[in-house]
C-alpha cells in the first residue's frame, strides 16, 4: 500500500516558522519547532544532537520545516532536552 503523500510543515506556512499557519495541524508543527528553536537556544544542532540521540541533519530538517518529525523523535527531543516541547492543547 502506498504512503499518503503529504505537504512539509514549511508548505503550510507563508513564512516558516515566523508567521502563523492557516492551518491547524500546520500551527502545531509550528508551534513545536518554535519550542525546538528555543530549548536549543545559543547551543549547536551538533551539540544537541549529541545530548538527544537525533541526527543534526534530522534537527536542521525539523527547525527548517523540511520533515514532520515522529514520536519516537519528539519523545528523544523532550528527554534529551528536559522539557516539553509538543505544544499543549492542540
Amino acid at each position: 500500500m502506498a504512503r499518503t503523500t503529504r505537504p512539509t510543515p514549511r508548505e503550510l506556512a507563508v513564512d516558516w516558522p515566523r508567521v502563523a499557519s492557516g492551518d491547524p495541524i500546520g500551527e502545531i508543527a509550528r508551534g513545536f519547532t518554535l519550542n525546538l528553536i528555543e530549548a536549543i537556544g545559543d547551543r549547536s544542532l551538533r551539540s544537541v544532537a549529541e545530548s538527544t540521540g537525533v541526527g543534526h541533519a534530522s534537527l536542521s530538517r525539523i527547525i527548517e520545516g523540511q520533515l514532520w518529525p515522529d514520536m519516537w523523535t519528539v519523545a528523544r527531543l523532550e528527554r534529551g532536552l528536559g522539557r516539553a516541547l509538543w505544544p499543549r492543547g492542540g
